[in-house]
């Protein structure tokens, strides 16, 4: 049918186009229709050339006038004006088409998190998108993407707040407790002892406990352009712990982990974002004191200093201390050959690496 046609139609068709054909069919004049209104003729014909919106009122004389129900005609104008919005929207983001290049945009496609596009001002709306915004140039001005542009340094800004989008989305999907800094210290002792397991067996767990604490954990792919190693971050009262996935290292993996747990723990509901090469004291000292807290966790002082004292570290040894521990021990040989107790590549047998799914936060 005509009407169902204009309703569908991408053209920005103005209403008054279908008010002819009505009245061709019927017969009737502009003037017999303005009559008809109650309207002055002119007012008519500007609503038949497009150049006057037809209203709710406008709506309720048609439809009387020409027997066409009102909320065809409030259709008609909303669709041609929403039409005209889209154009004047692809027509305003070849301004943004500059800000592409800012985004890591073919492995955001790889990921998923766009749709593929070859135009750039495609490419444009597709981020937009994705960003919730309505200008490329608005991420800025978004509280949750401060972090990326309060950074300086060789990453670009645009990329860190896409990665860290896709957290925040990630973020909002996953149910949450609301956020216990005292649950979440009661239950570090039982998150560090799922080091032992392998990743199908305490990734869910892992999930469950942190969510239970009014944590989401999101663990998701590194992105050009970022340098991020992981971010702790808040929506609304819900805090987000982000760890990207740089390398399979399972005891860096664990000491990552820990770390952003330990800027929850000491640091409350400051956000932090971690990054390469950042000279500023006020970041050094907050990333030292998460150093320690991780370290710490993962190896109680006491413990790790009994065990230096000992200077044997054999395969024996080293596996032995850490079923003593509770923890595994490829956590301990990084340990070691963090602090230079072994060499580099001495006892690797023992440091575990995980295969992750890129395609899912929540699969290992």
């Amino acid at each position: 049918m005509m009407t169902e046609a204009a309703l569908q139609s991408d053209l920005a068709i103005p209403p008054g186009e279908y008010i002819s054909e009505v009245l061709e069919e019927y017969g009737m004049s502009q003037a017999e229709l303005a009559r008809r209104m109650g309207r002055p003729a002119q007012a008519v014909n500007e609503i038949v050339k497009g150049d006057k919106a037809i209203t709710p009122d406008t709506a309720l004389q048609l439809e009387k006038a020409l027997g066409l129900p009102a909320a065809l005609w409030l259709g008609l104008e909303s669709q041609y004006q929403l039409t005209k919005a889209r154009q004047t929207e692809g027509a305003d983001s070849m301004l943004e088409v500059g800000l592409v290049d800012e985004f890591p945009y073919r492995e955001m496609v790889k990921l998923r998190w766009v749709t593929p596009a070859r135009k750039p001002a495609d490419k444009v709306l597709a981020l937009r998108g994705y960003l919730g915004v309505s200008s490329l140039g608005s991420v800025q001005n978004v509280h949750a993407y401060n972090l990326a542009f309060r950074k300086k340094g060789k990453a670009s800004p645009y990329a860190v707040a896409a990665w860290l989008r896709h957290a925040e989305l990630e973020a909002i999907k996953t149910p949450t407790a609301p956020f216990s800094l005292g649950r979440l210290k009661a239950l570090l002792p039982e998150i560090r002892a799922l080091t032992a397991l392998e990743p199908e067996v305490f990734l869910p767990k892992l999930y469950d406990l942190l969510a239970s604490c009014g944590v989401a954990l999101v663990i998701q792919p590194h992105l050009p352009k970022t340098y991020a190693h992981g971010a702790v971050f808040w929506v609304g009262d819900k805090a987000v712990l982000v760890v990207t996935i740089r390398g399979k290292w399972a005891d860096i993996f664990w000491f990552t982990l820990f770390h952003e747990i330990g800027h929850l723990v000491l640091h409350g509901k400051k956000s932090i974002l971690e990054e390469d090469n950042s000279d500023d004291p006020e970041f050094t000292r907050l990333e030292e004191e998460a150093n320690c807290f991780s370290r710490n966790t993962l190896i109680a002082p006491g413990d790790y200093e009994s065990f230096i004292w000992k200077n044997s570290f054999t395969y024996a040894d080293v596996s032995t201390f850490a079923r003593h521990i509770g923890v595994h021990a490829g956590i301990v040989v990084g340990r070691l050959q963090y602090d230079k107790h072994l060499p580099p590549t001495h006892l690797h047998s023992l440091r575990q690496q995980y295969i992750w799914k890129t395609n899912a936060s929540k699969e290992d």
